[in-house]
């Protein structure tokens, strides 16, 4: 390749002093097996899996629990389109983030601070901490309800003992990325496998699932359905995953020419699709589990999880059945804190270059998702955490336009990222699902202000 066409290929964000790395102690840490005849195509590609699970746990978080049990045990197997749309648009997304970390190697907090005044800056660090925060909201408290309906611990202590996670991804980190990486990987599995089972004790019927995945007329009249359809785009496109993926990719150490950029790029878009994939069969689990188990007139609508832990069992006639509902939860709810958390050192890095010990950041970040979740928990107590789960994935939803549209700003236009860039079509793809979600949004503010 010829020097014209190499340079065409590099990132061509605003020079200046290198940014330091965001957990600049994991940057580049995991060696890439090289090229030849001991590096084959399928060793180096096995090397970039593992950052996309660390995604799609924020895509199975109990927040996604609480949208898709109210979905499915109001509405049936309506939704399930709204899941799959939504999993489809962020597979988008995480890939244009994968394409930034890569290519341009910065994660997205970087690359705004780059290219942005320091005011838009200051405003898009607020939004995306308030999305942090609802975030960890929703996993901190789905943990806790987790501890206290498997071990009756009660709610304002399973709270506390959240903060745990804390020592728990600094043991992992001192150990190296890929100890992190099999950790989750494990808690995610665990999750398949508990809903695997419910689905082979529920036996949904196959024509009715299969046509939720239909899209209905009803879902953008009905204004109840579209407001948990909202809050299932929340749930599911989650803004922090995209500043935590374009970071995390960052991990791998390959061959820095254009064409090594190229091949890390398509391994870590698999990588990551394969995990999205996975987690739309555990989101769509949940959602089939509450149409099949509790869409019926003499159970009624089903918005706690702990109403839902309490009648699974009797209704699918299997004892197990709870206990394996409520491990799922706990797993869900520790996976998804670990990266949230991780997600927030990466913000706070990123657009606030706060370069202190690893210890004192995790903790720092930690403790703005506690101390609201204490706060709510010992307020209203479980109804109001109930609640306060959909909600806070309806406030993730209204924050998602202030990561999305910086995101593809850097990664349709080949003045940020060269011959990188996406392609004229998938360009087109990636702005109108991001109009959708404006769209979406757009409507949601609309009937808040005026409810």
């Amino acid at each position: 390749m010829n020097t014209v066409s190499a340079a065409a290929e590099t990132a061509a964000f605003p020079a200046g002093p290198e940014s330091p790395r965001s957990l600049t102690e994991v940057h580049r840490s995991i060696e890439v097996p090289a090229t030849g005849p001991s590096g084959s195509s399928l060793r180096r590609m096995f090397a970039y899996f593992g950052p996309g699970y660390l995604v799609a746990v924020g895509y199975m978080d109990p927040g996604n629990w609480a949208t898709s049990l109210a979905g499915g045990s109001q509405f049936g197997y309506t939704l399930l389109a709204v899941i799959l749309l939504s999993n489809m648009m962020a597979m988008l997304f995480q890939a244009a983030a994968v394409r930034l970390g890569l290519g341009a190697g910065l994660d997205l907090a970087q690359a705004c601070k780059k290219n942005f005044s320091r005011p838009l800056n200051l405003m898009l660090w607020v939004f995306c901490e308030i999305a942090i925060v609802a975030c960890n909201l929703a996993e901190v408290i789905g943990m806790a309800i987790g501890l206290n309906l498997l071990f009756g611990i009660p709610l304002l202590a399973g709270v506390c003992i959240t903060f745990l996670d804390v020592m728990l991804i600094l043991a992992l980190q001192a150990r190296g990325f890929r100890w992190l990486e099999a950790v989750i990987i494990a808690l995610v599995a665990t999750i398949g496998v508990c809903f695997a089972f419910q689905m082979a004790w529920l036996q949904p019927p196959l024509a009715s699932v299969l046509g939720g995945f239909i899209p209905r007329p009803e879902i953008v009249t009905n204004p109840q359905m579209l407001y948990l359809a909202v809050g299932i785009v929340g749930a599911t496109v989650m803004p922090h995953n995209l500043y935590l993926h374009s970071a995390i990719v960052q991990t791998r150490r390959h061959v820095q020419t254009p064409a090594g950029k190229r091949e890390a790029v398509r391994f870590a878009t698999i990588d990551s699709t394969l995990a999205l994939g996975l987690a739309l069969l555990i989101n769509a689990s949940i959602m089939i589990l509450a149409a099949g188990a509790f869409h019926r007139p003499e159970v009624g609508a089903v918005t706690e999880l702990g109403q839902a832990y309490e009648l699974l069992s009797p209704l699918l006639g299997v004892g197990m059945a709870s206990a394996l509902f409520g491990i799922a939860l706990l797993c869900a709810g520790l996976s998804s804190s670990v990266t949230g958390t991780l997600a927030g050192q990466i913000v706070m890095e990123g657009f606030l270059d706060i370069r202190i010990t690893p210890a004192l950041r995790a903790i720092l970040t930690r403790a703005v998702a506690i101390v609201p979740a204490i706060a709510v928990t010992a307020w209203y107590g479980s109804a109001g955490a109930n609640s306060l789960l959909v909600f806070s994935q309806v406030v993730l939803s209204m924050q998602l336009p202030f990561a999305i549209v910086p995101l593809l700003l850097f990664t349709t236009q080949k003045k940020h990222l060269g011959a990188l860039a996406f392609g004229r079509r998938t360009s087109v793809l990636l702005w109108a699902a991001a109009a959708l979600v404006v769209s979406l949004n757009v409507w949601m503010l609309q009937r808040l202000l005026t409810a």
